[in-house]
């Protein structure tokens, strides 16, 4: 059954796979940061503060009205990105079809993270596709989403610190959204499951999708990791 899910996924749907994909990188490579900063600012953003096209270094550099603007403009962009692939399998009502939806849905949430990390319109120079991610997170399984945000905030409380919270949250991202969708096999949540049928095949596609996507954010934030060991990261809310 695995070899004939991906057999069809690629051979038979390879248009929707193509179109998902590019569709979500290019939208996503559209940089609310980088055009809101030029706008207000008349500068680039990935040349203020820590140089990250993203919400935390505009809400640092530039204040809370810009920021709040790239925060919702960079949550649209995994929002519309899995939308694409979701209404061009609208019908798609089959137990095999259903999972092939699913796998093209996290597909283009990677590449939507992909598009704001590596942008194609400003010489693949991007954010961090944290906000991003956490918008594919609640189009694919709003459940994981609740999960990281749980995460996010116990650790927040205790850090105060965005780059940790985030790390953390996408180096368990793979392992929550596989142990999820195993409860699901196990119908533990039957009520709750994007899906009617939760199968090894889909298990492991999340699995593989959301690690490589979980490793990338860990890669993307490699100067916060080197602040943190010396420990010289700043803290979102300072003392002062």
């Amino acid at each position: 059954m695995i070899l004939e899910l991906m057999t069809d996924l690629f051979a038979n749907h390879w248009l929707y796979l193509l179109i998902s994909c590019l569709a979500a990188y290019l939208i996503s490579s559209i940089s609310t940061s980088i055009i809101v900063t030029s706008l207000v600012m008349h500068k680039d953003i990935r040349k203020q503060g820590s140089g990250n096209a993203g919400f935390t270094n505009v809400l640092r550099t530039v204040g809370k009205g810009p920021a709040i603007i790239t925060f919702v403009g960079d949550f649209l962009k995994g929002v519309i990105s899995v939308l694409i692939p979701y209404f061009l399998t609208f019908g798609w009502d089959s137990i095999e079809l259903q999972q092939e939806r699913q796998i093209l849905m996290y597909l283009a949430g990677l590449f939507a993270v992909l598009g704001h990390m590596f942008p194609v319109y400003y010489r693949f120079k991007g954010g961090k596709g944290v906000v991003t991610t956490a918008s594919v997170m609640l189009m694919t399984d709003w459940r994981v989403l609740v999960i990281a945000l749980i995460i996010f905030g116990i650790f927040f409380a205790v850090t105060k610190t965005i780059s940790k919270c985030s790390l953390l949250c996408a180096g368990t991202y793979p392992f929550v959204s596989a142990g999820v969708r195993l409860l699901d096999a196990t119908a533990s949540f039957p009520t709750l499951a994007p899906v009617s049928h939760t199968s090894p095949f889909l298990i492991g596609c999340v699995f593989g999708i959301t690690f490589v996507l979980g490793l990338t954010i860990i890669i993307k934030h490699k100067d916060n990791i080197k602040r943190i060991l010396n420990g010289t990261e700043k803290k979102i809310i300072s003392k002062k």
